[in-house]
Formats: C-alpha cells, structure tokens, sequence
C-alpha cells in the first residue's frame, strides 16, 4: 500500500514503550512536533531516553516531558532555557549526556546515511575525549564519533503527501531531516496532508520511504 497510515496523537504515543528511545525533530520549539509531545507529557509512559538539540523550555516543546519527569535520559547540546532540566541534572534524578552541537547532528547523519562514525577534533582534551577511541590521520589526533539512531522519531513538517513525501519550512528544517531518516520508526505531524503527486518533486526534502506514520497537526 502506497498510503502511510494516518493516526492520532494518542495512537502514536501507544505505540512507544517504557524506556524507548525518541529523536525529536526542533531546536527552541522550531519545528517541534507539538501536538505528539503533549499528548506523550500526559501519558503513562516513562524512563524515556531523549535526543534532541536542547530540551527546550519547561513548559515547551520536549521541556515538557522533563517537567512531567518522563525522561530517564536526555543526549543533547543545549538545556541552558529548560531549569528543570538544570534542577533534575544537578539533583542527579536526569542523566544528561552533553555532545557538541555539530557532532551531535553529524552522528545522527552518520546513521541516517549508514556510515560506521566519522573523525572530528572537536572535544579532544576535554571530557568529551572520555571513552571515546582516538585515530591519528597525517600526524592529527581525531575523536572517533559513532552514529546515534532513535528507536521513534517525532518530527514535524509544513506539508505530507499520503506517502510520507515531506515538505519543511524554513528554518524548522533543522535537525528533523535527519532524524526522520535515522529512527526505526518514523511518525511525522504535518501541518497539511494532501494526496499523493500534490507537492511538487522540487519541494519534496524528505522521500516517503522514511516515514511511517502520519499525524494531522
């Protein structure tokens, strides 16, 4: 069947389980799957792992699911606008895992593209170094970063045909591209779903064949 199936929020989040993993699509909001993220907030599920650009604000966006204490585990590059994810870091109840803005987004390209890790300085001497192998290339020292996949991705676009062909708007593009492409299991919110053919193929950023589910925003 050609047609992705077409379901609600809540349908969405049943399908996700205690301790699974879900990539989320934003950065400070932009481009967030809202309606998916409130409607996991006032679910039962817990002992999430998250992987995000920042966790947002406590009452935005991915914020949310730190506020309603959801997430066991965050890995991501910013929380500097989020206090309580601050305050559950600091009391120890949040495992923060910080990876550098760049290199966070390049593991996540790493396995959407399905290449073994890439090598970049970024990180070297600091904790950052720490576990991680060093490869020395023409007399330089690089950190060996290996990819990062979700089991869900929650992502959000302007505009999805019945296949899952996705169009992005502007700067809420961000990170959702990739994401998409690098979870097991795909469900995307789309501003407008249209038929199959409707969006023009030069508007088309993301191919169907990475989605699985669509929700209406």
């Amino acid at each position: 069947m050609l047609e992705k199936p077409i379901i609600t929020p809540k349908e969405a989040v049943d399908l996700v389980k205690d301790g699974d993993s879900i990539m989320f699509g934003s950065f400070l909001v932009c481009g967030a799957a809202e309606l998916l993220i409130d409607a996991l907030a006032i679910s039962d599920k817990k002992d999430l792992t998250i992987i995000c650009i920042a966790t947002d604000y406590e009452d935005r966006g991915v914020g949310k699911l730190i506020t309603a204490k959801k997430v066991k585990k965050a890995i991501t590059s910013h929380i500097g606008t989020n206090p309580q994810t601050q305050k559950q870091y600091i009391e120890k109840t949040l495992e923060v895992n910080f990876v550098p803005q760049g290199t966070l987004v390049e593991r996540i390209r790493a396995a959407a593209t399905g290449i073994g890790g890439f090598l970049t300085p970024t990180g070297l001497g600091t904790i950052v170094q720490e576990g991680k192998e060093i490869i020395n290339v023409d007399g330089k020292d690089y950190l060996l970063e290996k990819p990062l996949k979700g089991k869900f991705a929650f992502v959000h676009a302007k505009k999805a045909d019945k296949f899952g062909n996705l169009q992005f708007h502007g700067s809420a593009n961000n990170s959702n591209l990739f994401m998409a492409m690098a979870a097991d299991i795909t469900i995307v919110e789309a501003g407008e779903i249209v038929e199959i053919g409707e969006i023009d193929p030069d508007f088309v950023h993301l191919s169907g064949i990475f989605v699985d589910y669509l929700v209406k925003a």
